[in-house]
């Protein structure tokens, strides 16, 4: 039986972290993500705006890597104004991200000419305040450097996404290293739900909250972003955890 007046203890206790972690410049408002199972897990009840997170794909290469970028996508296209999108090589489908919802009209594209460029331009593009958020894909991000981020992203009220993109394998150890984000999220492409008549149905992901700034880890089953930019729960998922319904639809592809 839980014991009265515990929630507000934890939320207490969040705070006094969240104080310590720097409390003083913490984001003044959040981004659902409009899914209650998700919002529910994160302090303030959605993305910090004001912040920096990262996103990562699994373990499946590319065709994970590409679902961290729609994740992404899904992300900014629920934000207001232009978004920078910062990279090394202009890869970007951009009828990809406008079917997670983002408006390719609103992504002023950057390409620059090293890793050291992009985080330069990361960091100028959260500083200027007016953008709706900033995504850079980094293979790499340290301490000092996601501490500069989170500073900026702080002073402006800008939201920052690090998708971690690895082109060399050996890259992708760096993502278990600690850095500022407020969260970290890794996104892996699962079998989508069979469909009555031949064609392909909802794409689906195991998005997994690895790291939550104040907050706890979580597993999530979900489909992928709409022309809205929101995931959603498939349908059959109502009595098990997430975990175990990316299990069953992995191993039975």
């Amino acid at each position: 039986m839980t014991e009265r007046g515990a929630p507000s203890r934890i939320d207490a206790l969040r705070a006094r972290i969240a104080e310590i972690e720097g409390g003083d410049r913490r984001a003044r408002d959040v981004l659902p993500f409009g899914l209650e199972t998700i919002d529910a897990r994160l302090p303030g009840g959605g993305l910090a705006l004001g912040s920096l997170h990262e996103v990562a794909g699994g373990a499946q290469g590319v065709t994970d890597g590409a679902a961290a970028a729609l994740f992404a996508a899904g992300i900014m296209a629920r934000t207001e104004g232009k978004i920078l999108w910062c990279m090394t090589k202009a890869d970007l489908f951009a009828p990809a991200i406008a079917q997670a919802g983002l408006d390719p009209d609103r992504v002023i594209y950057l390409e620059a000419q090293d890793e050291t460029s992009v985080l330069a331009c990361f960091e100028e593009g959260l500083r200027h305040g007016g953008l709706g958020g900033v995504v850079a894909e980094v293979p790499r991000l340290s301490m000092p450097v996601s501490r500069r981020l989170l500073l900026a992203a702080e002073s402006s009220g800008s939201i920052g996404l690090a998708l971690r993109r690895w082109r060399r394998r050996e890259d992708a150890s760096d993502f278990g290293q600690p850095t500022a984000a407020t969260t970290r999220w890794r996104v892996t492409t699962v079998a989508s739900e069979a469909l009555p008549v031949p064609g392909v149905g909802r794409p689906r992901w195991f998005v997994e909250l690895i790291r939550c700034r104040a907050g706890e880890s979580a597993d999530f089953l979900v489909e992928s972003c709409d022309a809205t930019g929101r995931l959603a729960l498939p349908a059959g998922l109502a009595d098990r955890p997430a975990a175990a319904q990316a299990w069953a639809a992995s191993t039975a592809a």
